[in-house]
């Protein structure tokens, strides 16, 4: 029913438009109006034409390939065997010169090329799933506390820097497109308890993103926040949720910010992202971002809605227009200042998968390094602190400026569930994307959904080096790695995997031991420097099969002089000053008496 009327829908918006129908809403078509027999011939034919891959065998994810339901303790389940390309060694100096070439590629979103990097660990999507429902019900099972993360995937309009799953905003302004969405939504909750028993985990984080989740009616923020209490064990005193939302919105429906402060959502999180509006009106942006005046409107209700915790997000790293002398970023960061906010976030523009993506070769990376700088700047003489390589910037005394959700998982690596289109998930063992993640539609979604199946698309049973580097990859959002959260996540010391990438690391004063061991604070951090060569350090901690693509991806940003040796000449000039932290006596911010509990750790 809801299906049908969702495709004839889309369907007669297809002909207005005049376009044909793609081979995805066809397959849609026939799951809904074949007969089950019928229905159930073709899939078996689809799934001939494409085998899982041998290395994604009941074997290799360390299951007893038994049909009767879980049969191993959840204690004994462990990481893939990994594939060849993983096994691979890499020169570190080899690593970080393709990194930093590719800076608009290499970023905390891993993996890169699913498709060749981590397709060996895919388990096999077929039947009823049940394959996918052990390893999900094991990785699970490791853990009392979980994190939660719900896509709103609707926005008015599509910018051109959107890099996220937002479905046609023709089909997502329809109030049929998000009333069949959001009870799909609730169904999924449902079969995630019944799959890995969400009733029995503590929820310590949860984010409700999108797209714009603001977009959806009041109605259907109260129904996920309802299913979650329902679903978890959820204590909204003990964590801060957060909300997504734009200016207009804010600035136009003040109830709807009223409901979210009473529905207990504490934190609430501006896309602003530019105050040059004419920019932003280029970029897609003008039913967000319509003036000045929608901004100071929307601050004025978040405000009087209670919200004692605010962030604004912005954006850096567009091309400069030919005609214009003066970069507008730092009046952005200066007039996101005067909005009060107590968090700021800058977002570096990722091209990749955007309607901008052919204009990166624009941006070179002394625009990308000198915008950000100029904000930190900013922001630090503004009372805003964040550690180097830190995307988020706070005033409030001992708050990261994120939300719980994200804290816990840059920092923790705290497991968490996605629910919704195109939703991520990931434990220590595993990284999964639902449906729609690549197609922006909701039809599959919705209708795996109906028969009673989790919407996943890819779900992956990763080997120890690609789950650790998946895990490294979110940690530089915070510019570094926690070595006690590591240590805890994978049993293994970080240095027994990155030796020879942390001693390169630390030679050429790209990042540095901070904090000590007794306060269980230990990090390493990136340095400035270290952020200017954000994607050549990242790049390090990726898993070999990844490296190995980096390394043979054509093109890039071409320098003049050899990022390594004009790093090596910065250090024989006393450019970068005496401080080495190549040894742990030269650490001078970890007091003495650890320096050896300290060695025996790494």
């Amino acid at each position: 029913g809801r299906s049908k009327s969702l495709f004839s829908h889309l369907k007669s918006k297809t002909q207005h438009e005049n376009r044909n129908l793609n081979r995805s809403d066809l397959f849609i078509f026939v799951q809904i109006f074949l007969p089950k027999k019928m229905l159930n011939f073709a899939r078996n034919a689809n799934l001939k034409r494409t085998p899982p891959s041998a290395s994604s065998s009941s074997s290799s994810l360390g299951l007893n390939g038994s049909k009767g339901g879980l049969s191993r303790s959840k204690s004994d389940f462990t990481w893939s065997e990994p594939h060849p390309g993983d096994k691979l060694s890499f020169d570190p100096e080899q690593v970080f010169r393709n990194g930093h070439r590719h800076h608009h590629r290499c970023n905390t979103a891993f993996p890169l090329n699913h498709n060749t990097t981590i397709r060996p660990y895919r388990v096999p999507r077929i039947k009823e799933h049940k394959e996918m429902h052990q390893v999900l019900n094991q990785t699970y099972g490791l853990h009392k506390d979980m994190m939660l993360y719900v896509h709103v995937p609707f926005c008015q309009v599509r910018c051109q820097f959107c890099e996220y799953t937002v479905v046609n905003p023709k089909v997502g302004k329809t109030n049929e497109a998000q009333s069949v969405y959001f009870d799909a939504l609730m169904d999924e909750f449902k079969l995630y308890d019944e799959v890995i028993g969400t009733k029995s985990k503590n929820l310590v984080g949860f984010d409700i993103g999108g797209g714009t989740p603001s977009m959806a009616s009041i109605g259907d923020i109260e129904r996920i926040m309802n299913a979650a209490d329902k679903h978890f064990k959820m204590d909204t005193s003990k964590m801060e949720i957060s909300i997504e939302t734009t200016p207009k919105i804010a600035a136009s429906d003040p109830e709807k910010i009223k409901a979210y402060y009473q529905m207990g959502i504490r934190r609430i999180s501006m896309g602003l992202q530019t105050t040059d509006f004419k920019l932003a009106k280029e970029l897609g942006r003008e039913d967000a971002n319509a003036g000045s005046d929608y901004v100071n409107r929307a601050v004025d209700n978040i405000r009087a809605a209670g919200f004692k915790s605010y962030n604004v997000d912005l954006m850096y790293g567009f091309p400069l227009r030919a005609n214009r002398t003066d970069d507008p970023w730092p009046q952005t960061v200066k007039d996101a200042i005067s909005l009060g906010p107590e968090h700021i976030t800058l977002y570096r523009m990722r091209y990749k998968g955007t309607s901008m993506e052919h204009l990166a070769d624009r941006v070179g990376i002394a625009q990308v390094n000198q915008q950000e700088g100029i904000a930190r700047k900013i922001l630090t003489e503004n009372g805003y602190a964040g550690m180097i390589g830190k995307n988020t910037f706070s005033k409030m005394d001992g708050s990261s400026g994120c939300s719980d959700y994200l804290d816990k998982r840059v920092v923790k690596a705290v497991p968490y569930v996605g629910l919704g289109l195109g939703a991520q998930s990931f434990t220590h063992h595993t990284l999964s994307y639902n449906l729609g993640a690549v197609t922006k539609k909701l039809e599959q979604y919705v209708r795996s959904v109906e028969l009673g199946r989790i919407p996943i698309q890819d779900l992956y049973h990763l080997s120890l080096r690609a789950a650790i580097a998946k895990m490294v990859s979110v940690s530089f959002y915070y510019g570094g790695i926690d070595v006690k959260a590591f240590e805890d996540c994978f049993k293994v010391r970080l240095n027994d995997i990155f030796a020879n990438e942390i001693e390169f690391v630390l030679a050429k004063r790209l990042m540095r031991w901070e904090g000590s061991l007794a306060e269980n604070n230990l990090r390493l951090q990136l340095t400035t420097l270290g952020k200017q060569h954000f994607g050549g350090v990242v790049a390090l901690f990726y898993s070999p099969s990844v490296q190995e693509h980096v390394i043979n991806l054509p093109g890039g940003e071409a320098f003049a002089k050899d990022p390594i040796e004009e790093i090596n000449e910065k250090i024989r000039s006393g450019q970068l000053g005496e401080y080495s932290s190549s040894s742990p006596s030269s650490a001078p911010f970890l007091e003495h008496e650890h320096n050896q509990k300290r060695v025996s750790i790494l």
